[in-house]
């Protein structure tokens, strides 16, 4: 071949290689229809019509749970290289399918319709999600209205989606789950609001549960399901009879359409066991229940499911006074109590534990009587005296003024310890007011009613002067026995009527006009003897008319006295002074 030809010829094969190079560059990232030829180890051999094969990875025929690729059947493939260095032209179903799914899914976006795609892994901060081909990003915080910590029940079945941003050239897509949800809770919400009524039933489920209750979905609205109001029985915590994800049937029991304020209930689906409840506990009869809670006043005890009764703090023992619930029962425990009130309409009911039991204030009574000597030991020493224990668990008290007859209560009282192993007397039992009274001073005589001897109102003794005071004298009459004689009863004369006219160990005579038990004190007068004396003699003598004189009438009556030996008492001095 000549020059010119060769020269010819080597630019038409540089003019056709030049177009073939640029053919390829077009076709390299387009779609392309395919054939499948054969399969030949990891690859589909697939003809696009090029004047090579193409050739797919087998593992992009596997989803979206497609079988292997037949032979002669027709696919959509990807170019995604002309050529590699055997030849070949590398082919990409994946990609194929994913720019389909891009077209349709850009049409979606500008619609702002929803798109189906399954969840099919988890990524950091959410999880990826199968677009029929694309692949989209799906944040946790748009999972669901509310947070969800495992999303594995959500995995691998189809959902709709909104897609809330695309960008093709860096293959992002970002889609949502809640905004599908709260847009469809919106709806249903409508629907259900304009249909609400008080009374009606409903099933839903149960989304959360708070110390105070449970927030239970109605499909598209939440209602409160009070914690009271989930059983007749008492429930303490709604855990103990709710589950989050649990379906319960419930009754609306309050409606505001202003704030949408839903309140539930589930017990009033049921029987109300207080219906009738007095005459299924009559007072007086005795029933075993169990104590569910304990409180400072007192402890509750179920009689039934839904039925409580309170047994107050101070029915509960006999004997056990100021202590603690939880120190006589426990909770769970059963326990056999007795009914004491029923007030059907304030749903209460009082219970009596320590009715069921013997009562130890009127075993005592019967066993020990008043006036019998009792031995204890002092359990407690007050400011009003002492309490010894006795028999039955019970204790008696002896009061102050019970301990001794010499000594007054708070010196008395020293005497005593706590653990004192004591001797006392009963003087009282009070069954109704639980209370025993008991006596130490009572093991003796009184000194006192021994020393008085046949002392008595009206008789005149002789008395020494022990103590000389402004108000008077303080006088004693014999051992153990006191008096006072006041200032004014020291003389009938005015004049006369003063203390310092008496010296310490002086006697006098003076008349009894008052006895006093319980300060175990004598009060005396000097004055009421000088006038029964005068009153005596003027009897005795006669009147002025027989010519003797006063002073004669008095002296006759001394004389006489002194000569017979005898101590006339005469009358109450007290009716004297008011005849003069």
């Amino acid at each position: 071949m000549s020059e010119p030809a060769l020269a010819a010829a080597s630019e038409d094969f540089a003019a056709l290689l030049e177009e073939s190079f640029q053919g390829n560059e077009t076709i390299e990232g387009a779609v392309l229809k395919g054939t499948v030829l054969r399969v030949d180890g990891d690859y589909a051999l697939v003809d696009v019509g090029l004047k090579s094969e193409g050739r797919v990875p087998l593992r992009e025929f596997g989803r979206g749970n497609e079988d292997a690729p037949a032979k002669g059947e027709a696919v959509d493939v990807y170019v995604e290289r002309y050529e590699d260095k055997d030849g070949m032209i590398l082919l990409s179903r994946d990609k194929a399918r994913r720019e389909e799914a891009w077209d349709v899914l850009e049409k979606q976006f500008e619609k702002g319709s929803t798109v189906e795609g399954v969840i099919f892994g988890r990524v950091k901060g959410g999880f990826t999600v199968d677009l029929n081909g694309a692949v989209a990003f799906l944040p946790g915080s748009q999972v669901d209205i509310r947070p969800v910590r495992d999303a594995n029940h959500l995995m691998g079945d189809p959902h709709e989606f909104q897609i809330l941003k695309m960008d093709r050239a860096r293959g992002n897509i970002v889609v949502s789950r809640r905004a599908v949800l709260e847009e469809t809770r919106a709806a249903e919400r409508s629907k259900l609001m304009e249909d609400l009524a008080e009374g009606q039933v409903l099933e839903g489920v149960v989304k959360n549960i708070t110390d105070y209750g449970a927030f239970v979905d109605l499909g598209g609205v939440d209602g409160l399901l009070h914690v009271t109001d989930i059983s007749w029985k008492r429930v303490n915590h709604p855990t103990e009879a709710l589950s989050v994800g649990q379906t319960v049937k419930v009754q609306v029991i309050r409606f505001n359409a202003e704030t949408q304020r839903i309140s539930l209930g589930m017990k009033q689906l049921e029987t109300d066991p207080w219906d009738g409840v007095a005459a299924k506990y009559p007072m007086g009869t005795k029933f075993v229940g169990r104590v569910t809670n304990i409180t400072d006043y007192g402890a509750f005890v179920e009689l039934e499911a839904g039925v409580e009764g309170l047994v107050h703090v101070s029915e509960m023992s006999w004997t056990k006074k100021n202590v603690h619930p939880g120190k006589i029962v426990s909770t769970s425990q059963e326990v056999e109590v007795m009914v004491l009130d029923v007030d059907q309409e304030k749903r209460r009911i009082s219970l009596g534990l320590k009715q069921c039991m013997d009562n130890p204030w009127t075993a005592f009574k019967d066993k020990f009587q008043v006036d019998t000597i009792v031995e204890g030991e002092v359990k407690n020493i007050t400011e009003f005296g002492l309490f010894v224990g006795l028999d039955g668990e019970i204790d008696g008290m002896v009061h102050l003024s019970d301990l001794s007859w010499e000594k007054d209560g708070e010196e008395a009282v020293a005497g005593f310890n706590k653990g004192d192993m004591v001797k006392a007397k009963i003087l009282d039992v009070d069954i109704e007011k639980e209370r025993i009274s008991l006596g130490i001073k009572q093991l003796t005589d009184d000194p006192f009613a021994e020393a008085m001897g046949d002392l008595k109102r009206g008789q005149v003794v002789t008395c020494v002067v022990q103590t000389v005071m402004d108000a008077g004298l303080e006088v004693t009459i014999s051992e153990g026995i006191t008096g006072f004689i006041k200032k004014n009863d020291l003389a009938r004369e005015r004049s006369e009527q003063r203390a310092d006219r008496f010296a310490v160990g002086e006697k006098v005579d003076a008349r009894i006009t008052s006895i006093d038990s319980k300060t175990r004190k004598l009060n005396l007068s000097i004055k009421a003897r000088e006038v029964a004396e005068e009153k005596q003699a003027m009897a005795a003598f006669g009147s002025a008319d027989s010519g003797a004189s006063l002073g004669d009438i008095l002296g006759a009556a001394l004389k006489r006295k002194e000569s017979s030996g005898e101590e006339d008492v005469g009358d109450d001095p007290e009716s004297e002074e008011k005849s003069e």
